[in-house]
């Protein structure tokens, strides 16, 4: 009798301790778990109040920093020492909100002029920018629409002339070419005579149809 009564106590004994190992491991796997969720809060959070940009061109200290998520331009400028005699901002957002891996070229009088005046492109061009650079992420936006493109099927003779390279002759060619057939892509403006591929480049951003 007093066998059974050990067994019975020893089979207690063992089903309190399991029950106590048992809440010990979920209260500290609910702290893991709480632990874990923070730690990705904290990297979540790290990896929003910091971001890389890259800034090139006329500042005194071209580089890589890192910056505050939601610095400005200006701001990125000048941690970069601030801009060279040279730098020219016409053409960029000083006021833009920088972002994770963005690009900011800062250019100089020399270029900004020679674009101006010849629209060279330079290997940084951007097509859908007010600023010549294709990765330049601090270019104004140019806010085109096809409200305020030029309608090569419909477009007077004086529209036609506000395009670059287009004078009088070969807008009157635009308007003679389309009377005779309308134009179905903007591509098939090159079918003009006068406006080859260079031509067409340089207002392909500006026309529609």
């Amino acid at each position: 009798m007093k066998n059974n009564r050990k067994f019975v106590l020893f089979i207690l004994l063992v089903i309190i301790l399991g029950l106590f190992y048992l809440v010990s491991f979920i209260l500290n796997d609910g702290e893991n778990v709480v632990a874990r969720e923070e730690i990705i809060r904290t990297t979540a959070l790290k990896e929003e109040e910091f971001v890389k940009v890259d800034i090139k061109g006329a500042v005194k200290k071209p580089g890589v920093y890192e910056v505050n998520n939601g610095m400005r331009v200006i701001d990125v400028i000048e941690k970069a020492g601030g801009l060279s005699k040279s730098a020219n901002t016409e053409y960029i957002n000083l006021a833009k909100t920088v972002t994770d891996e963005m690009t900011i070229w800062i250019y100089t009088d020399k270029e900004i002029e020679k674009f101006e005046e010849s629209n060279i492109k330079y290997e940084y061009i951007e097509k859908d920018c007010n600023c010549p650079s294709v990765e330049n992420s601090a270019c104004i936006d140019s806010g085109t629409s096809d409200n305020t493109k030029i309608n090569i099927n419909t477009a007077t003779l004086e529209e036609l002339m506000t395009l670059s390279g287009i004078g009088e002759a070969k807008a009157k060619d635009i308007i003679e070419y389309r009377e005779k057939t309308p134009f179905s892509s903007i591509e098939e403006l090159k079918n003009v005579s006068g406006i080859g591929d260079s031509s067409f480049e340089k207002i392909k951003n500006n026309i529609t149809i």
